[in-house]
């Protein structure tokens, strides 16, 4: 075996105590940071199963729009009626249904 050129380097063994905790500062910091944070999440969590009831809630007026459409097709022969006064917008005998300009 080959002898070494450069030398082996020396071990520095640091005698310092480690410290075992954080300071009380840091910790409040740290404990308001996460709070913070999980309460975030909570309310996202929240929003998200709201807009998941109001999805749904939008899925059941559409079917029961779906329904009231037929309804009213199989009744008077058109479903076009205006929203605000219930007048039936019955097609012309052109095939044109009536707009107002």
């Amino acid at each position: 075996m080959a002898k070494r050129k450069t030398p082996k380097a020396e071990k520095v063994v640091d005698l310092t105590p480690k410290a075992e905790k954080i300071t009380d500062e840091q910790l409040k910091r740290v404990q308001e940071t996460v709070n913070n944070l999980n309460r975030s999440q909570m309310e996202v969590g929240q929003m998200e199963t709201r807009k998941h009831e109001l999805l749904h809630n939008i899925a059941r007026s559409k079917d029961e729009l779906s329904k009231l459409q037929t309804e009213f097709q199989d009744e008077y022969g058109t479903f076009d009626v205006n929203i605000e006064n219930g007048t039936i917008n019955y097609p012309k005998e052109n095939g044109e249904t009536d707009k107002e300009d």
